[in-house]
């Protein structure tokens, strides 16, 4: 098959085209025929020799594909969605999904939402992996001191890890404040949901927040960069708010107010979804398709895809991603291939 390998750690020029064989399905895998790949920040993080695949798992990268069920046996009790050979479906991956074919715990398999095309369907599943573990699972989003009317702000709402928190916290009912960094990219979030988005060259979403809230703050805050923004998103925060660090594109350490956290019930947590068990992921997948999926089909959330590239450029989609230009997530369509 082909695929695309990271040669050496480096600029996206290190992505090259290559020959692979064809993956083995293990015991509870399926083998996916891959018509496209999602691109994600971490696919940068491990071109750059920052984010390692955990153990087992492919050196290539792509954790999200879309494509058809094509090999492997289908053990009836890892399959809750009823999947079968030749099944078109998207697919969380822990690496390898930068291929034509990619071997995929069944569980963590979903059946394709609606119409939705392979170049759509490749665009959602780390997206909404994470989002649903850690705004809805982890900061436990509108079960909170702030009930059924809990707010969440969405920390670079541009992102396609952005673009699906909007869109399914505004689809469930909350009310969803965004940053981003252009008053295109603020329109942009307005569009698909955010009652409110902050461009943070230009404005202080502490401030804004405040006054958008009536000097409360919001309940659950989506952080994507850590740093210098933690000690500012705890000043913006409702009394028992959480925020939720899911990466630390400003930075990897904070100095923060011990005290305001005690006295206010506040809550700094994380998770990275890459290494964890298939059995949560699992969990992750079945709240999804009880929850969200109903929603894609029913049109109130759709996939934002802003560029689609053949498998063979795939460094140009990397040099893009790291532009910060797009808004929504970036594919690469093996179709052509």
């Amino acid at each position: 098959m082909k695929a695309i390998e990271i040669t050496e750690f480096g600029a996206p020029d290190v992505l090259k085209l290559t020959e692979r064989p064809v993956p083995e399905p293990k015991a509870g895998e399926v083998l996916i025929k891959v018509a496209a790949s999602g691109v994600n920040r971490p696919d940068v993080f491990q071109r750059k020799g920052a984010y390692a695949p955990p153990p087992g798992a492919s050196d290539l990268p792509g954790l999200e594909v879309a494509g058809v069920i094509a090999g492997g046996t289908i053990d009836p009790k890892r399959n809750p969605f009823g999947l079968k050979q030749g099944d078109r479906v998207c697919a969380l991956l822990a690496g390898g999904g930068y291929a034509e074919y990619a071997a995929v715990p069944l569980q963590q398999c979903l059946p394709v939402p609606g119409a939705l095309s392979d170049v759509e369907a490749a665009s959602l599943p780390e997206t909404f992996f994470t989002v649903w573990s850690n705004v809805f699972m982890r900061a436990q989003l509108g079960v909170g001191e702030g009930g059924a009317n809990e707010t969440l702000l969405v920390q670079g709402g541009s992102s396609g890890i952005g673009v699906t928190a909007i869109q399914i916290a505004h689809a469930l009912g909350f009310r969803v404040f965004a940053t981003a960094g252009s008053e295109d990219k603020c329109r942009a979030c307005e569009q698909l949901g955010a009652e409110r988005a902050i461009n943070y060259r230009t404005e202080d979403f502490v401030e804004v927040i405040k006054s958008l809230t009536n000097d409360r703050g919001v309940d659950v805050i989506l952080d994507m960069v850590g740093g210098s923004y933690i000690p500012r998103e705890l000043s913006a925060l409702a009394d028992g708010g959480r925020i939720v660090l899911i990466a630390m594109l400003g930075g990897a350490k904070a100095e923060v107010n011990l005290n305001e956290i005690l006295r206010r019930r506040l809550t700094i947590t994380g998770s990275t979804l890459r290494p964890r068990p298939v059995e949560f992921k699992a969990q992750v997948a079945a709240q999804l398709k009880e929850r969200v999926w109903p929603l894609i089909e029913e049109g109130r959330i759709k996939p934002v895809v802003y560029r689609v590239f053949e498998a063979a450029r795939a460094a140009e989609a990397h040099a893009l991603m790291e532009s910060s230009e797009h808004i929504g997530k970036i594919v690469l369509d093996w179709q052509g291939a």
